[in-house]
């Protein structure tokens, strides 16, 4: 088991990158980091995702281009990435779902976010450098992945060898994000 000052450091250490190296990712690698998000928490265990892992070329370069925006100069640093994981949000079971209705929220889009921080930071705890991309379109991937109509394409993670130096990380300070027992 991890110790408390090893995670914390881990967490420190990762960061958004967007440049990688063409380094290829080895597959045991991939298989722990979607490990880390397949044995991550959800409501009611409901498990509302699926783990589309990219590393041929030519589909990479097609999921990253329905990651860009040319006119607002978004992600093209994406199809460097060698490995891209595309998280899709499937349907929850039964009982997540009446979660949802009952408390109005959509826990779905919670469990997603869980599932891929614990892939992100897996990844770190690998050595690799990823980013996170929210900016995707949806229809687009699912045609060209052939993912049903029925899962949404919620976030692509890119993964891979880094040159880039830890950053500085900007952050409020604790007394203005953290209180005890009152806000």
């Amino acid at each position: 088991m991890i110790d408390a000052e090893s995670m914390l450091s881990l967490m420190k250490g990762r960061q958004s990158d967007r440049r990688y190296l063409s380094k290829p990712v080895e597959r045991d690698k991939i298989e722990r980091i979607t490990e880390a998000g397949r044995m991550s928490p959800s409501a009611c265990n409901g498990q509302p995702w699926h783990f589309v892992v990219v590393d041929d070329p030519a589909l990479r370069d097609q999921v990253a281009a329905a990651t860009e925006s040319v006119i607002l100069r978004m992600n093209a640093f994406v199809r460097e990435a060698p490995v891209l994981i595309v998280v899709v949000r499937e349907k929850s079971n039964f009982t997540s779902r009446a979660g949802d209705l009952i408390k109005q929220k959509d826990y779905s889009l919670i469990d997603i976010g869980i599932a891929t921080a614990s892939m992100v930071y897996q990844a770190t705890a690998e050595g690799l450098g990823t980013c996170i991309i929210g900016w995707v379109d949806d229809r687009r991937i699912r045609k060209v992945l052939g993912i049903p109509a029925s899962g949404k394409v919620e976030l692509v993670i890119c993964a891979g060898y880094t040159d880039n130096r830890l950053r500085e990380k900007l952050r409020k300070p604790p007394g203005e994000v953290i209180s005890y027992n009152r806000y």
